[in-house]
């Protein structure tokens, strides 16, 4: 429905239908913690060191738990069996906590599983985490780092900008010799500047490595700091596999990087 062609599960060719695929067919138990934003955490811990891991405040399992007192000035709240739901805490005299908990409510109430079939989301309990807030050099935001790995092996980094910006979400692919790539996403446009190399890439690329050595595909994104670099979450089927690539022949030649077993 989202390509407008009929998805050949025999033989897929592109790097959407091929995370159809493994949304189907490859199911490692140990992803139900990976897709989980709070138990993931414990799994980068043993496997790289906890910090690397975002200051965590509080974990909830509905909103009247939360002590907003207790809590920092500036925070970030967020549930741990969904993607792309956030609240972003600048300064905790401005919160409309009526609104904050019918937020809050909704996302403990999404089930994620059913809107895309991502099958680990469907054992994964849904709770609220709460983490430091944190940015980078510009002093504003905190861009992403996302690192496609194709069976261990890092092949290209996304860097997302001016997320909670006026503008919009920018995200621009380069390479691993930091070379812009002539890509986009159809429903998210580049920033049409060039992003300078995090200061922690070749740190990146070493634990993105390292923690996608089992996997056939999966994504791992990071954050940097002046001072530091977090990881943020590891991500098994990007946009569920419905991200329509610009031009079209990226997405065969992502598509191409997997290599499937029958």
């Amino acid at each position: 429905m989202k390509f407008n062609k009929k998805l050949d599960l025999k033989n897929p060719e592109t790097f959407n239908a091929k995370l159809q695929w493994l949304k189907l067919y490859n199911r490692k138990p140990e992803y139900i913690q990976l897709v989980d934003k709070y138990e993931v955490k414990k799994y980068i811990a043993e496997t790289i060191g906890e910090e690397y891991l975002v200051p965590l405040l509080g974990v909830y399992n509905n909103f009247d738990e939360i002590d907003f007192d207790a809590l920092p000035n500036q925070f970030v709240l967020k549930p741990n069996h969904t993607s792309g739901d956030i609240y972003i805490c600048k300064d905790k005299s401005n919160i409309d906590y009526a609104k904050l908990a019918k937020l809050i409510n909704m996302w403990l109430k999404r089930r994620y599983y059913w809107e895309n079939r991502e099958w680990p989301y469907k054992m994964v309990k849904p709770r609220i985490i709460c983490e430091n807030y944190k940015v980078d050099e510009s002093g504003i935001e905190l861009k992403d780092y996302k690192f496609g790995c194709f069976h261990g092996e890092v092949k290209y980094c996304i860097v997302c900008s001016s997320r909670t910006l006026s503008g919009g979400l920018k995200m621009d692919y380069y390479n691993m010799n930091w070379e812009l790539m002539p890509l986009e996403h159809a429903c998210c446009p580049n920033s049409g500047t060039l992003v300078p190399k995090p200061k922690y890439f070749d740190k990146m690329v070493n634990i993105a490595s390292i923690l996608s050595k089992d996997s056939i595909f999966i994504r791992i994104d990071f954050y940097e700091t002046d001072k530091q670099l977090y990881l943020g979450e590891l991500t098994l089927y990007p946009c569920s596999g419905y991200d329509k690539l610009v031009p079209e022949s990226y997405d065969y030649l992502l598509g191409s990087w997997i290599v499937l077993k029958s």
